[in-house]
C-alpha cells in the first residue's frame, strides 16, 4: 500500500471515529440528507408546507389547494482549521510510520479536535437559545433545586412541541447534585452514537451526557497558530464567556457536520526542506438549526444576566 493510499485510509477512519470521540457526535446524524460534494460547503434540506383549510361541502369545491416548498439551502461551514506535522526520518522506518501516523492522528484528533468542536457545538446551541430566550440565569446547582430545574427544562421543550427524545448536556457539578437529589433513582439508559451503544443515566428518559467544565461556556475564542500566544492552537473561553449548567436540546434539532478534507502525507523523497514525513490534518466543520426547530433548546447559566 503507497502512502497516497495510507492517506485516504487514515482520513475514512478518522471521520468515523470523529463522530464516536465527540461527546456532541450524536448531532451528525441529522446530517444524514445533507448533500456534500468537497469543500467548505454543504446543502442543507428545508420542507415546508400550508396548515389546514376548510373542506367545502357546497359547490363541489372540496379540498383547497395546499403548497409544499422543499429546497436544498447552501450552507458555507465557516470553519476551516488545520495543522502541520513533521516526523524526522530517522524517528520511524517506511513500516513503522504507518503505526506511527496513525497514532498521531488518532490522539490529535481525540484530544485537540473532538473537545474543539464540543466546544463550539454547545456554545451555539447555548447561542441560540439565549436569543430565544429559552434560558435561566445565576443558578449554582444543589442538591435541593437540581431536580426541579432539570424538570423545568424539559416541560419548557415538551410545551412547545417536541415529543421525542431529549438529550442534556450537563456539567459534572450539575450531574452530581442531581445524583444526590435522586438518590440512586436514575434510570439507565442506553445512548446510541455512531452505531455503539454506551450506558449512560437519564431522567424522563433523558439521557445526561456530562461535559468538562471547559466546554461549557457561551462563546469561545479560536487560537490561529500564528499570533504571539496563541502557537499552540486550541481553543479558550472567550472573555466575556458565561459558565453553563446544562444544554438541554431536542435530538431532532442540532445539524452538525465534520469533515476531514483530503488528508496529505508526505514520504522524506518529497519534502525539499525537511528530511521527513510529513502529514497535513484540515477540518471543516459547523453547525445550524432551523429556524422552525429553535424552541428545542434551553440553557441553564450560572453566572448572573449581562447588564449589557
Amino acid at each position: 500500500m503507497n502512502t497516497l493510499e495510507f492517506a485516504k485510509q487514515y482520513q475514512s477512519n478518522l471521520d468515523k471515529s470523529m463522530v464516536q470521540q465527540s461527546v456532541t457526535g450524536w448531532m451528525e446524524a441529522n446530517a444524514g440528507q445533507v448533500k456534500y460534494s468537497g469543500g467548505n460547503e454543504v446543502k442543507i434540506p428545508k420542507l415546508d408546507m400550508d396548515g389546514l383549510a376548510d373542506y367545502g361541502r357546497t359547490g363541489n369545491t372540496g379540498y383547497v389547494d395546499g403548497s409544499v416548498d422543499f429546497k436544498y439551502e447552501t450552507k458555507t461551514m465557516q470553519y476551516d482549521r488545520a495543522r502541520k506535522f513533521n516526523i524526522d526520518a530517522n524517528d520511524v522506518d517506511e513500516t513503522g510510520f504507518v503505526l506511527t501516523a496513525g497514532n498521531i492522528m488518532t490522539e490529535f484528533q481525540r484530544t485537540k479536535v473532538a473537545p474543539e468542536l464540543d466546544a463550539i457545538r454547545l456554545a451555539y446551541l447555548a447561542s441560540k437559545s439565549i436569543a430565544n430566550n429559552m434560558v435561566e440565569y445565576g443558578y449554582n446547582p444543589t442538591k435541593t433545586t437540581a431536580l426541579d430545574h432539570i424538570k423545568n427544562a424539559i416541560i419548557s421543550i415538551r410545551d412547545k412541541g417536541f415529543t421525542g427524545q431529549l438529550v442534556c448536556h450537563c456539567s459534572f457539578a450539575f450531574k452530581n447534585e442531581l445524583e444526590k437529589a435522586m438518590a440512586g433513582q436514575l434510570s439507565p439508559s442506553t445512548f446510541n452514537v455512531g452505531g455503539v451503544d454506551t450506558q449512560v443515566v437519564s431522567i424522563d428518559g433523558v439521557p445526561l451526557l456530562p461535559v468538562t467544565s471547559d466546554r461549557l461556556y457561551t462563546k469561545f475564542d479560536l487560537h490561529d497558530g500564528k499570533t504571539a500566544g496563541q502557537e499552540a492552537g486550541g481553543f479558550a473561553k472567550a472573555s466575556d464567556a458565561l459558565a453553563v449548567n446544562f444544554i438541554l436540546v431536542a435530538r431532532e434539532v442540532p445539524i452538525a457536520v465534520s469533515k476531514t478534507d483530503t488528508m496529505r502525507i508526505f514520504t522524506p523523497d518529497v519534502n525539499q526542506s525537511f528530511n521527513g514525513y510529513s502529514m497535513d490534518y484540515r477540518k471543516y466543520h459547523d453547525i445550524w438549526v432551523l429556524d422552525n426547530k429553535v424552541n428545542g433548546i434551553f440553557t441553564s447559566i450560572s453566572d448572573a444576566k449581562p447588564t449589557v
